[in-house]
């Protein structure tokens, strides 16, 4: 993990973390011009609790970084058409109250603000802001190495799982096949018990003849009797 004096020092550890905005209002609020995009020079410098000509020679000093992250300065027609912009938007009490630059204005973006953040030494706001950006980067780095235990934990239950499913494929090749050789006996049986079906009906019919001429038997005996009586 960088420490503070690695990200005063190199530009590129900065740019990595030229998102991480959110930093600026958890340590203080920042005051926007009426756009909510912009702020001045001295609005920055109020933000850092720093003179404005400590402000200018850090941008002076790191002009192009902070270009390159939204630091720009309007002059002439630029200056006068977003001056007529901020008029539109502002709140306050008449067009008098708004702040208007006569020859020339730097404008920086929060993301400029963040950049001079890591570029200023000399405010007890700007280190707090180090800070902070370092501590939620540690934080994350915290919780990566949680999630990155969970889910080497999760793989070794899933290994534990691949071995116990390779120990079972056997054992369930074994009870198909005992499924199977189970299913042919119950065809064979119900073969077998529909035959016994068939002929339990075929024996049930000749019961049923033999009775009748059982029947027969006895009537002629009987008509036999009375004859021999009369």
């Amino acid at each position: 993990m960088p420490t503070e004096v690695a990200l005063l020092e190199s530009p590129a550890l900065r740019a990595e973390r030229m998102g991480r905005v959110d930093a600026l209002d958890k340590v203080k609020a920042l005051v926007m011009l009426p756009d909510g995009i912009h702020l001045r020079t001295e609005d920055v410098a109020r933000y850092f609790e720093v003179s404005t000509a400590t402000l200018k020679r850090l941008t002076d000093r790191h002009q192009r970084e902070l270009t390159e992250n939204g630091m720009r300065t309007l002059r002439g027609a630029d200056l006068r058409v977003f001056h007529s912009d901020m008029l539109s938007l502002w709140k306050g009490d008449g067009p008098e109250g708004y702040p208007q630059a006569a020859t020339q204005l730097r404008l920086y973006t929060r993301r400029t603000v963040l950049n001079v953040a890591m570029l200023l030494r000399d405010s007890d706001i700007a280190r707090c802001v180090r800070t902070c950006l370092l501590d939620a980067e540690e934080e994350l780095r915290v919780s990566y190495a949680s999630l990155d235990r969970r889910v080497a934990q999760v793989e070794g239950c899933l290994a534990g799982v691949g071995s116990v499913l390779q120990e079972l494929g056997p054992v369930l090749g074994r009870m198909s096949s005992r499924l199977d050789v189970l299913d042919r006996k119950l065809d064979v049986t119900h073969q077998v018990v529909g035959a016994v079906s068939v002929r339990l009906a075929e024996v049930s019919q000749d019961i049923a003849r033999l009775d009748a001429c059982l029947d027969d038997v006895a009537r002629r005996v009987r008509d036999l009797g009375r004859r021999t009586s009369g």
